[in-house]
């Protein structure tokens, strides 16, 4: 036997969608007679000429018989054979392999993947400034100040006790997104540089594996290498996705995305090996154990307990995604009982990954204090439910009553639960309960604004945010919606049903918006192929084709093949099956001629371009300018001139950028509550100097920005901001306020105590002193006044160095004088002098 023989068989199979069939029949004719005639086997002309121009079937003394029954069997049965005859191995493996790679789709793929990096790269400029690397937002902060800390405390990648000390509060929430990112630091070599690097990159790299996984997933759910590809490029474009996972925006974002990704991929592998296998024809019992025997189910099983521990300890909301876990747990046991597939056998393999992220997330909590009880427990609490809902379905599926009275039971279980829950543990059930009105119910951030908030006129809302194929995808999930009601479709109805839950949610808070964005590009990709059918500009994705077998038998929610009705090969080897899960795919990617492409181009560049135009936008609302880069490096100048340590270097402003000042400045940048309790009263205080004393030493520094609300005349942000603390129309000078960089945008100044000059003169007049300060270039004389008292003495602090003159009298100011608090006398100066 040699591998062309091999290759001819696997080719047969491939292409014809009733080759196992045929390939069956000839091998059981062959076996009963030996030799044979075209009477003697139920097949057309057509199909049996070409097994005999292909050579599976040979001529022999008028007759005909199976040339290699032994190759064809191997094929049949995955079984692999020796290979014979004259091809050297090596060279035969690596033409094999050559032959079986898809040069185009795998080009096509690569691109779509090159996009998915670049269109989260458009805030380049914004993250390396001023040789900073300065991330997006306010929350990657928080997660460098803990990759940074555990850096300084841990003596390389095996010390993990840094992550399980009780004061590190790493452990509370998001321990398992603050360990990976030390992890990988530590990886690189440790350090400030590692810490940096993985700060502006893991975001990027951790998108591209992600945009890996929804290719395969969509692979596998339609058996179609276009949509795949076009799933991939639906992700890279979308707008919150790409901010959110951008250049330098290290958060638990890309964390609870990558392994929500594993999750779906996981238990679409399960959904849909067990699908292919329950073909028209097919005992369900025997297709059911035969997935139970495949090594690949309980793989797929514990990678998807796996991602459910790593899902539980990413992030502190994580139990919200569980809950579409046991959504969709709920409809699989009824459609199961509907095409009377024990619920029991079929999910088994999603119970015992359940059981395995249960125990994981549990033993991480108990053993390293990883997480809130309530969270950790969490994947427990749906395993209970998940078990008693297949247990009711496996009584259910033997009694002949309506489906709809097994969901409404299900729903009155998981009532009952919750109930039990909290009776028992009203403590924990009071910390879930707070957690919940933390993540829904906080105000003055953009995220917590619904996807359709009339701000955006409601309809633009998830263009701006999930770009043009939203709607696409809707138009998809409504389908979606209608195959899972009249067929036995697992793996639409995951996608489905996490896809409408994650909507409901980004309804309540547009936060949720990318998480929906990874159900939804499959449904995208699906929607754009199709569409493209449509103007018959490509083939038909092969879910949405229709056939007679598709059409018999599948109105009653019974089994159909995945694909729609054509006829599966199961018997082929894990090795042999590839991507597919034991179809071959959608012939290759293929390019239209003329005039067509221009066609093409134009339909892609009205889903997927339009999303991309509002990328750059949406990230531009959370970079930080280069007036702030310089504001905060003027600030670490002064910090390291002055020898000022935390909390004299402490940085004052906007609360949204507040954790980004006092990173580069000061390293604390664990919180924000400061700012956010007393930046807003100080901004809008007339007299900012009233401050100095309430400061007391908490803060040496203030950052004045503008902001979108009209701020008072009077206020301190006009005053420093706009006067930069110097006085005019009408207004005195600051005492505690010395610019170290101006700007329009951002104003930065150090707090000081000023030096106080004394000095004598008429009572009851105003002295006015003044001096040149140059700050960036920026030119301007900073004056104060002060009213001599009625014992002819009068006393004013400034904020600046320089030279200072009242009438015939002079005074040199210096740098030491204005941070030391210095007081000096204003003596007449001589007239020789």
């Amino acid at each position: 036997m040699t591998a062309d023989d091999l290759e001819t068989v696997r080719e047969f199979l491939d292409e014809r969608s009733d080759g196992e069939t045929v390939l069956e029949a000839v091998l059981a004719v062959d076996a009963d007679h030996g030799t044979w005639t075209f009477d003697d086997i139920d097949l057309d002309s057509g199909t049996f000429g070409e097994l005999v121009s292909r050579g599976i079937v040979t001529k022999v003394d008028g007759a005909y018989q199976v040339a290699d029954p032994a190759v064809v069997e191997s094929v049949l049965t995955g079984e692999e054979l020796e290979e014979t005859g004259d091809d050297n191995g090596l060279a035969t493996d690596f033409n094999r392999f050559w032959n079986d790679v898809d040069l185009r789709a795998l080009a096509a793929l690569f691109g779509a993947l090159l996009i998915v990096a670049i269109a989260r790269m458009t805030a380049y400029q914004s993250v390396f400034q001023n040789g900073y690397i300065v991330s997006p937002g306010n929350d990657p902060y928080y997660f460098r100040y803990w990759m940074e800390n555990l850096l300084e405390k841990s003596s390389g990648p095996a010390d993990y006790g840094v992550l399980v000390e009780p004061q590190h509060s790493v452990a509370i929430r998001r321990p398992l997104a603050h360990a990976t990112n030390w992890f990988i630091a530590e990886l690189l070599g440790g350090g400030q540089g590692a810490a940096d690097t993985v700060a502006a990159w893991l975001p990027i790299v951790a998108s591209v594996a992600l945009g890996l996984v929804i290719y395969k997933l969509t692979v596998l759910l339609t058996r179609d290498v276009r949509v795949g590809v076009a799933s991939v490029l639906a992700f890279a474009v979308t707008p919150i996705h790409a901010v959110y996972t951008g250049l330098g925006f290290i958060d638990h974002q890309l964390h609870q995305y990558f392994w929500l990704g594993i999750t779906l991929l996981t238990l679409t592998w399960l959904a849909v090996d067990l699908q292919r296998r329950l073909v028209h024809g097919a005992d369900p019992h025997a297709s059911v154990r035969e997935h139970l025997r495949t090594p690949l189910t309980w793989l797929a099983a514990l990678g998807f307990g796996l991602s459910v521990a790593a899902g539980i300890h990413s992030w502190g909301g994580s139990p919200l995604l569980l809950m579409p876990l046991a959504g969709y747990v709920a409809f699989r046991v009824a459609m199961d009982a509907r095409a009377d597939i024990s619920p029991a056998l079929a999910n088994l393999p999603l119970l015992i990954g359940l059981a395995v992220g249960g125990w994981l997330s549990l033993a991480l909590h108990h053993r390293w204090g990883w997480h809130a009880e309530f969270v950790a427990t969490t994947p427990m609490l749906v395993l209970g439910g998940a078990i008693a809902v297949v247990v009711l379905g496996e009584l259910w599926r033997r009694v002949e009553v309506h489906l709809s009275g097994l969901l409404a039971l299900e729903g009155v279980i998981a009532a009952g639960g919750l109930y039990v829950f909290k009776r028992l543990q009203p403590d924990v059930w009071a910390e879930a309960m707070a957690r919940v009105d933390d993540l829904f119910f906080r105000e003055g951030i953009t995220e917590t604004l619904s996807l359709f908030s009339t701000e955006y006129a409601v309809f633009f809302g998830p263009m701006y945010q999930l770009g043009m194929g939203f709607y696409v995808a809707l138009l998809v999930l409504g389908w979606v919606v209608w195959r899972i009601s009249r067929r036995y479709e697992p793996g639409w109805l995951l996608v489905g049903t996490y896809a409408g839950y994650l909507l409901m949610l980004a309804g309540i808070q547009v936060r949720f918006a990318g998480q929906l964005a990874i159900p939804l590009a499959v449904l995208t990709g699906l929607g754009f192929v199709q569409l493209l059918s449509v103007v018959e500009l490509a083939r038909t994705p092969v879910p949405f084709r229709d056939s007679e077998e598709s059409a018999g038998g599948s109105r009653d929610g019974g089994p159909v093949a995945a694909d729609g009705g054509e006829r599966i090969d199961d018997s082929r080897s894990s090795s042999e099956q590839g991507s597919d899960g034991g179809r071959s795919l959608e012939p290759s990617i293929t390019l239209p001629n003329g005039r067509a492409i221009g066609y093409l181009l134009g339909v892609g560049l009205l889903v997927f371009g339009l999303s991309l135009i509002y990328v750059p936008g949406l990230t531009a609302d959370v970079t930080h300018s280069e007036a702030q880069v310089e504001a905060m490096g003027a600030i670490d100048d002064h910090v390291e001139a002055a020898n000022r340590t935390y909390p004299a270097n402490y940085v004052l402003s906007e609360w949204g950028d507040n954790r980004m000042y006092n990173h580069f400045v000061n390293g604390e940048s664990q919180g924000y509550g400061y700012a956010q309790r007393n930046y807003g009263e100080f901004r809008s205080s007339s007299d900012p100097d009233s401050w100095y004393d309430q400061f007391d030493g908490r803060v040496g520094y203030v950052v004045v920005t503008a902001v979108d609300e009209d701020a008072p005349a009077e206020g301190a942000q006009v005053q420093l901001l706009e006067q930069y603390g110097a006085g005019s129309n009408g207004t005195d000078g600051t005492a505690h306020y010395q610019a170290l960089s101006v700007d329009d945008e951002a104003a930065a100044f150090a707090v000081v105590p000023g030096a106080t000059l004394e000095g004598t003169g008429e009572p009851g007049e105003t002295v006015r002193i003044s001096t040149a300060v140059s700050v960036d270039g920026e030119s301007f004389t900073y004056e104060r006044e002060k009213k001599v008292g009625d014992d002819g003495r009068f006393a004013v602090t400034v904020a600046y160095p320089g030279a200072y003159s009242v009438g015939d009298a002079r005074l040199e100011v210096s740098e030491e004088d204005v941070t030391n608090g210095s007081t000096l006398e204003l003596e007449p100066k001589g007239e020789d002098a």
